[in-house]
């Protein structure tokens, strides 16, 4: 068993919107101009050449990307020290095991501090156990791509979110790799180390304590802590409104990809009500999955309630923040009532994921109008504006990206 290695990186290229995917630390930075989401994104012109085909208008696909097939899943036995399971880590160990890959890039908790990301080349299969669970926090994983490549390898995994999964494929073609597997994971919101500590400590007295945090689709936050114990917080119960306001930068609420629409296979938990949820993508991701065999149980996704109640008052609340106008908290006694009904009345399953994903396309929006307004017509694509159509946000004749 080997040390996952972390090479030394540049300092990043000074820019406007970025989460530091590490494209700016490379040796050319101005690949930023093609790979960044953040610029000109290009959904179906990448969905074509990864997936060979671009997301239907209609269906599921309208939501959640390209999908082959969706699952309700989980690894039998769930690893130690798993986020949920242990399938996305599971996926890339294998392809190390059988020889698919020779490296796979990822994150590893810090030295120093267990919740801050440090990106790492892991070439061991037994090393994959240090890349499980959460990270919170900035991390240039792209900027291993040379110095996986300098190492001499040329087939290689990836296990990223969004926007790092963006720049990849935008740069594949050019970065000289026999093969690319891509394990990509949903994004929710990110933000800095230091305000992830800060939110922990308004969770919690012992926030030193806590060895896991997650966000789950039944409406509550999980805490663990080192005894053993357990804590469950009722979303409607969470201090958001007590976080400063850059508390989420702007690129994580302007992001136009909630589910990693150009990932080989993505790995998520939104519609897996208590387990993990799976969309195969392509034929890389089904070759992925079919080589787990029996240790991943499957089965066909739920969907129960009805969303747009949800959506509405989300959009109208983000309408109010983004406008800089004070939000009304809503009555103690009321949260308790509504964290009882949420979880029983709520969206469940894809219907949770589907709000999930039209709330994110709203907030996008309305955050770009008013921080960013000149970046909507080349930032904002198509698919985002079919999903914030149902609630009355429409493109205006400026926010039209004009025809190459």
């Amino acid at each position: 068993m080997s040390t996952p290695q972390t090479p030394q990186f540049a300092s990043p290229a000074p820019r406007g919107l970025c989460t530091d995917c590490g494209v700016s630390r490379m040796a050319d930075p101005s690949a930023c101009g093609k790979a960044c989401q953040f610029i000109k994104p290009d959904y179906p012109g990448l969905e074509e050449k990864v997936h060979g085909r671009t997301a239907q208008g209609t269906g599921d696909e309208r939501f959640f990307g390209v999908s082959h097939a969706m699952y309700r899943a989980a690894l039998k036995p769930a690893r130690a020290g798993a986020q949920w399971t242990g399938l996305t880590t599971r996926f890339a160990e294998r392809l190390l095991e059988t020889g698919a890959v020779d490296a796979v890039l990822t994150m590893v908790p810090d030295d120093d501090d267990k919740w801050r990301p440090r990106p790492a080349i892991i070439t061991d299969a037994a090393d994959m156990k240090h890349a499980r669970g959460m990270r919170m926090g900035y991390a240039p994983l792209l900027a291993l791509l040379e110095p996986a490549r300098a190492a001499g390898h040329t087939k290689i995994a990836v296990i990223g979110i969004p926007c790092q999964i963006y720049a990849l494929r935008a740069m594949e073609a050019d970065l000289g790799f026999d093969r690319i597997y891509v394990i990509g994971t949903p994004c929710s919101d990110n933000t800095t180390t230091e305000n992830f500590h800060s939110f922990l400590e308004r969770l919690t007295d012992a926030p030193d304590t806590v060895t896991y945090l997650e966000f789950r689709a039944d409406y509550h936050v999980e805490l663990r802590f080192t005894d053993g114990s357990q804590k469950l917080i009722p979303f409607l119960k969470l201090p958001l409104s007590d976080l400063p306001a850059d508390f989420f930068p702007t690129t994580c609420r302007t992001c136009v990809d909630y589910t990693n629409r150009l990932a080989d296979i993505t790995v998520g938990y939104m519609a897996g009500e208590g387990e993990q949820w799976l969309i195969v993508r392509n034929a890389r991701g089904r070759e992925m999955l079919d080589g787990l065999g029996d240790e991943v149980s499957l089965a066909a996704p739920g969907s129960r309630g009805k969303r747009a109640g949800s959506v509405k008052g989300f959009v109208e609340n983000t309408r109010l923040a983004a406008g800089g106008l004070p939000l009304r908290r809503m009555p103690n006694w009321l949260r308790g009532v509504m964290a009882w009904l949420m979880p029983r009345i709520g969206p469940r399953g894809l219907e949770f994921a589907r709000a999930r994903v039209e709330m994110k396309a709203a907030e996008t929006v309305l955050h770009l109008r008013r921080e960013e307004p000149a970046k909507i017509k080349n930032m904002v694509p198509e698919h985002v504006w079919n999903l914030a159509k149902p609630y009355d946000l429409t493109p205006e004749p400026d926010e039209i990206k004009p025809p190459d």
